[in-house]
């Protein structure tokens, strides 16, 4: 008898993004005007920026003559890519990352849930509440965690975020192995400070920890105060995983760019307490269940580190920050207190209101979308996080409806 994997069962009906869209299909059959704006899942709405458009044609065309075509490429990515992303991303922030410590991949959706796999079933794990729904779902999927009862899994250790710690959790006060950060954060826009950083990478030397830290959104930040990397941080390359994306930076939702940053230097270890390469451990299995990101992609993703893709990334980044300061200005004035929205394309709203209800009211009153603070979490009831990836035109009107279902 065929046996499933009976971890899946402890998973939760289903995706909180999934959720939402049958709600919003529900929504727009009983009431298909006005249209409704979406501002709930962080995806972009702007062309790519020409520099990579550019690129990407030409690209294109090389694989169209047998003399330049391109088959399978390295599974690590080509050292083009590796080596403008070593270059522009860390070295010019003093941060010391070498091409060959850089795995490109498809998302960091996909390399934030698959990291878990090169590491034991009994590994202790400490996950953020509110959390990316993906840290904590593809551990459950691995059989991390017990059952799950009044809103958590038994056998995580949850690090509370809050508004009284601005939502950044403060050092697990029991010992853990596997410890997931994300700043600027998703979901809540709250950003954490080199000093603050610090003292993770310290406890995390000081336990035999490994950081996996998401920096997905870290061309958002304006504060120049504020690390962009957590290699930016002394000791960080011994304890310490990152994960970097394309998509929101330079638009590459739709066509597939990232990359996860292993140093060689980290090191885990074995149940006879041998000390091992992680980086030696994810190139196994990266090259063992990937084949690589397409030749065009990568060199489109390549031309974002070009000063025409700079510049016109920069644009790409201002325009949705310019939203966000839009959208958190405008719920501040309705009185609504909001994190975020000032170094993050996100914006935390305290509702006064169950998450969902929220959002049901948003949705059935203003025609707009968001997504309910109680889907990253239970410290995550009582708000909503409202997207600023839209057009101008679009955040506009979504403001305007919202000011005039809220009043009244």
């Amino acid at each position: 008898m065929i046996r499933i994997n009976d971890n899946y069962l402890k998973l939760k009906a289903s995706y909180l993004f999934s959720d939402i869209a049958k709600r919003v299909t529900a929504h727009q059959q009983r009431q298909p005007d006005p249209a409704v704006i979406r501002l709930g899942i962080g995806d972009v709405t702007r062309a790519l920026p020409e520099a990579c458009i550019s690129a990407f044609h030409r690209a294109v065309d090389e694989m169209a003559t047998d003399g330049s075509f391109r088959g399978y490429g390295p599974e690590q990515g080509y050292d083009f890519l590796r080596e403008a992303i070593a270059e522009n991303d860390f070295r010019a922030r003093g941060a010391d990352i070498r091409a060959e410590e850089i795995f490109v991949s498809d998302g960091a959706k996909c390399d934030t849930g698959n990291i878990q796999e090169i590491f034991a079933t009994g590994t202790r794990i400490a996950i953020p509440d509110p959390v990316y729904p993906v840290y904590l779902d593809t551990n459950v999927m691995a059989g991390r965690t017990g059952q799950y009862r009044n809103g958590r899994y038994e056998g995580i250790v949850y690090l509370e975020g809050q508004a009284e710690n601005g939502f950044i959790p403060g050092l697990p006060t029991e010992p853990v192995d596997l410890i997931y950060l994300c700043f600027p954060n998703n979901p809540t826009g709250a950003t954490i400070t080199a000093d603050q950083l610090k003292e993770w990478v310290d406890y995390a030397a000081a336990n035999q920890a490994i950081i996996l830290y998401d920096a997905a959104y870290e061309a958002f930040i304006r504060d120049q105060s504020l690390p962009h990397s957590i290699y930016e941080i002394e000791g960080a390359r011994q304890v310490a995983i990152e994960f970097r994306s394309f998509s929101k930076t330079a638009g590459f939702t739709g066509t597939r760019c990232a990359y996860t940053v292993v140093p060689k230097s980290l090191m885990a270890f074995s149940a006879s307490g041998e000390a091992h390469s992680v980086h030696s451990l994810w190139s196994r299995r990266h090259s063992t269940k990937f084949n690589g990101v397409s030749y065009p992609v990568q060199r489109a993703a390549e031309a974002v580190y070009s000063d025409a893709g700079k510049r016109q990334v920069a644009e790409l980044v201002d325009y949705y920050m310019a939203n966000a300061h839009l959208i958190r200005k405008e719920m501040q004035a309705l009185g609504y207190p909001c994190i975020g929205g000032e170094n993050s394309p996100y914006i935390w709203v305290a509702t006064g209101k169950a998450s969902w209800t929220f959002f049901d009211m948003l949705l059935e009153k203003a025609g707009v979308v968001c997504t309910p603070g109680a889907g990253f979490g239970t410290c995550g009831e009582g708000y909503i996080r409202i997207s600023a990836f839209n057009s101008h035109e679009n955040v506009t009107l979504a403001m305007t409806r919202i000011r005039q279902a809220l009043d009244t």
